[in-house]
């Protein structure tokens, strides 16, 4: 379905995504309370169109046998507009479901706030906001189905809280409504802008949905969210087992074997580590860096929020000496984007898995006014006292500021060539002896390699590389997340900061 296909209904919806004969409504009956003739007669009309009371339904039923509460809009009902009734409905569902513990799946199509009720109807917003933070402060799950059109405060409230959002196919999404736009500016908006697609392109959306797809898609990302309290499976992977004391790696070969073209990324971790993967789209606020994949997923069994650099054009392209920095950099919109991982993570108290695989931040004049510096010390300070359980993956390269960014965790995990410095050892060369050409030298004597950084406390477990790596690494990533999500969650932060507090003392 897309915008221009024939509309489908609030109900039409719901019963397309819950399981067979699993709804039941949770509305309480309207009343036409309103003095005003014109309005009267509006509702009323809408009444009969609809067989609905109101511009808003709310209830339960089952995704994949799992209990969900779901609120949607219908269009029909006077644009799908939110007045004192309609806010009251919402606010009531979500306040039950919050109760009950339920995960929360909204399907707004809105053109905003009911006009015929003036400012009291606008100020709906502030409370349908207020309870949808009660709901995720909980640490439930808040999916969003954006239908064709949801402008307004609709979109300006509860629209845009999603830990996940999708829009259907063509939809127009936008704050001010084309409409509203002409009359107030005498000209068209701009073609293109206000449309499902382009809001994922710039990173304000996770994915362009059919209807027909959400019970899969949602079912996939609530088990993730939803996950059951984990429980250790198989002993653990002792430091020895992965790193064979006969198996000496200088440092030169760690770095250049990290920029090997075909190396695994992260992408390539995922596909042979992870089930129920949920790709996530930028900032979820207008900004999108294809230097950082961020995703929902279960990573050796385990659910955990996944963000981690995306080597990008590094698989593309031999890289030599002078290349080091070749690969897909990071800017300041990518650490956002990051920072939006952490929050999901804290808010529903999932483990987060950082993979740090980057030759290098963003260095550029955009990336300089867009606060990239900020931005990695907000990283920083997040992941030091995020409470949920952390864990890094030191994948491949590891240089400088943007690498620093995703590592401060309660356990660090390297693969064998994976290695960690201030700058790329070109950079540290430049700088010590003006030339590069002392890189190895530098990073030799700056103790980067996986080896160093296990003997210096930066680094836990160390796996090594070779045939069968990835399903290997895989089941140690699993097992020190499971560990992490049992213990207790003050010691763990406590550990956490004495960690890092006491790091090269």
């Amino acid at each position: 379905m897309t915008a221009n296909s024939p509309r489908m209904s609030a109900l039409d919806l719901v019963h397309t995504v819950v399981d067979p004969g699993s709804w039941r409504s949770w509305d309480e009956p309207v009343a036409v309370t309103t003095t005003d003739p014109a309005y009267r007669a509006d509702l009323l009309a809408a009444r009969e169109r609809t067989g609905l009371d109101e511009s808003v339904v709310t209830g339960e039923g089952r995704v994949e046998g799992r209990r969900v509460a779901l609120v949607a809009c219908e269009f029909r009902f006077l644009a799908g507009s939110i007045g004192v009734a309609a806010g009251e409905r919402l606010v009531r569902a979500v306040e039950r479901a919050t109760a009950e513990r339920l995960p929360l799946l909204a399907a707004p199509a809105s053109g905003g706030t009911r006009m015929q009720e003036g400012t009291v109807a606008f100020l709906q917003m502030v409370k349908v906001t207020a309870a949808i933070t009660d709901h995720k402060a909980a640490g439930l799950p808040y999916l969003v189905h954006l239908r064709h059109p949801t402008t307004g405060g609709v979109l300006a409230s509860w629209g845009s809280l999603g830990h996940l959002t999708a829009a259907e196919p063509g939809a127009l999404i936008g704050f001010l409504g084309p409409r509203v736009h002409a009359a107030l500016y005498g000209e068209e908006f701009p073609p293109g802008v206000q449309t499902a697609e382009n809001l994922l392109a710039n990173g304000l959306v996770d994915a362009v949905l059919p209807a027909e797809r959400l019970p899969e898609v949602a079912a996939r990302a609530l088990r993730v969210l939803c996950a059951d309290a984990p429980t250790l499976v198989g002993p653990d992977v002792s430091v020895e087992e992965d790193v064979p004391a006969d198996a000496p790696v200088t440092t030169a070969e760690s770095i250049r074997r990290s920029r090997l073209p075909g190396r695994p990324g992260v992408r390539e971790l995922l596909a042979a580590t992870a089930t129920d993967v949920t790709a996530l789209s930028g900032t979820a606020a207008g900004e999108r860096d294809p230097g950082l994949l961020l995703a929902l997923a279960r990573v050796g069994g385990m659910p955990c929020v996944v963000l981690g650099h995306d080597r990008g054009l590094a698989h593309d392209r031999v890289h030599d000496h002078r290349e080091s920095a070749a690969g897909q950099a990071l800017g300041p919109a990518g650490l956002r984007a990051a920072r939006r991982g952490m929050r999901i993570a804290a808010e529903l108290d999932l483990p987060l898995l950082t993979v740090v695989d980057t030759a290098g931040a963003a260095l550029s004049k955009e990336a300089e006014e867009g606060g990239l510096a900020g931005e990695i010390a907000r990283c920083l300070a997040d992941l030091v006292t995020l409470p949920a359980p952390t864990l890094c993956l030191l994948l491949g390269q590891g240089a400088g500021g943007a690498a620093l960014a995703l590592l401060p965790a309660d356990r660090v995990v390297a693969a064998r060539h994976a290695w960690l410095s201030p700058l790329p050892p070109e950079g540290a060369s430049a700088i010590l002896h003006r030339t590069t050409e002392r890189a190895y030298e530098v990073a030799e004597r700056q103790g980067v390699r996986s080896a160093d950084l296990l003997a210096n406390g930066i680094v836990d477990v160390v796996v090594e590389e070779g045939d069968g790596f990835l399903e290997r690494l895989g089941a140690v990533l699993g097992r020190e997340l499971a560990g992490l999500a049992v213990r207790d969650r003050g010691e763990r932060v406590s550990a956490r900061r004495l960690r890092y507090r006491e790091i090269g003392l």
